[in-house]
């Protein structure tokens, strides 16, 4: 059985990764600081705590779990906090990356999966978005994250690395089965936001800024079911195994657009339920619409998405927080 290093396996995705990872006969290794992720979350291999900022637990987990690829999900991703402590962000994201890339060059480690984001492109004057599309990172979680595919890019072009980059669009939904879901604290995701409310009664859900030049005035974004999102890592670990990839990008959406108030009423449909809406300000960073165009990660990898609808997502994830969500 082959082990798969996964860092941030404790985490969201990441979690959703290893229980793919195992169904699929290997042996996913967590490598977790734990900062951001959850031990509740780690179900499907071993886990190792660790920090992408010390060089030396990297190596340690290289050494003794000799892993055959790396899915690298470890980030700092809130855009607000990268706005107002955006040097948290180039360390961690940054320099950590580094210190990974470095450890599997020395472990004569050579397939890497990385998670990057939509958010890079930035503000597009086309609604739908491709790997060719421009990119003009808004805050510097999204810069950061293009910094890191350059660092890679540059790497491979220097060595026997062969890497697959996903940039992902608004990530939702919780495993089908509700032994793992989304849950952050505090929690900034919007389907997760707005259940939670919803379950508390006494909540109410703020949308942030309800001028932008959409049909409501509120922000659209892509949401893509976790389960379909580890799907395309799954087929992108492969393509790597066999030869076929050195450096390639994809876009992972659905290629549906939801306003923020789409998606609250969907909750409240899903739900049958009620709660308060607040009309707050922007958040500095955030722009008007951003929908994928995934059809190279279709044509190549044949991937698919089996939650497209927005209703699947909804229902898996408030199925997990009315359930199986983390008391914490």
């Amino acid at each position: 059985m082959d082990n798969i290093l996964v860092t941030g396996g404790a985490g969201y995705i990441g979690s959703h990764a290893c229980k793919a990872l195992k169904n699929r006969g290997f042996n996913p290794v967590t490598f977790d600081s734990l900062i951001t992720g959850w031990k509740d979350s780690v179900k499907f291999g071993p886990f190792v705590k660790g920090d992408l900022l010390d060089p030396r637990s990297i190596e340690q987990v290289f050494s003794e779990w000799k892993p055959k690829a790396v899915m690298h999900f470890a980030a700092l991703s809130e855009v607000a906090t990268s706005v107002n402590t955006p040097e948290l962000y180039w360390r961690n994201n940054v320099l950590g990356s580094l210190n990974l890339l470095e450890a599997m060059l020395k472990a004569n480690c050579h397939h890497l999966v990385f998670s990057s984001t939509c958010s890079i492109y930035g503000e597009n004057d086309s609604v739908m978005v491709n790997e060719d599309s421009p990119t003009n990172p808004l805050n510097p979680y999204a810069a950061s994250k293009r910094a890191v595919e350059d660092m890679i890019s540059g790497i491979v072009a220097a060595t026997e690395l062969k890497v697959i980059r996903f940039r992902y669009f608004n990530v939702s939904g919780a495993d089908p089965e509700g032994q793992i879901g989304e849950f952050h604290r505090p929690e900034t995701s919007l389907i997760p936001l707005v259940l939670e409310n919803i379950k508390a009664v006494s909540g109410q859900i703020e949308i942030f800024g309800d001028d932008y030049p959409t049909a409501d005035g509120t922000c659209i974004r892509d949401y893509i079911h976790v389960e379909d999102l580890v799907h395309a890592h799954i087929l992108g670990l492969n393509a790597l195994f066999a030869g076929s990839k050195k450096d390639e990008v994809y876009n992972l959406g659905n290629g549906n657009g939801f306003s923020v108030k789409e998606v609250i009423n969907c909750c409240l449909r899903v739900t049958n339920k009620q709660v308060p809406v607040i009309i707050k300000s922007r958040r500095a960073g955030d722009a008007s619409a951003i929908v994928s165009g995934s059809e190279k990660a279709k044509l190549e990898l044949g991937w698919r998405c089996q939650y497209p609808e927005i209703d699947n997502i909804v229902s898996h994830s408030w199925n997990w927080i009315k359930h199986g969500a983390y008391q914490k």
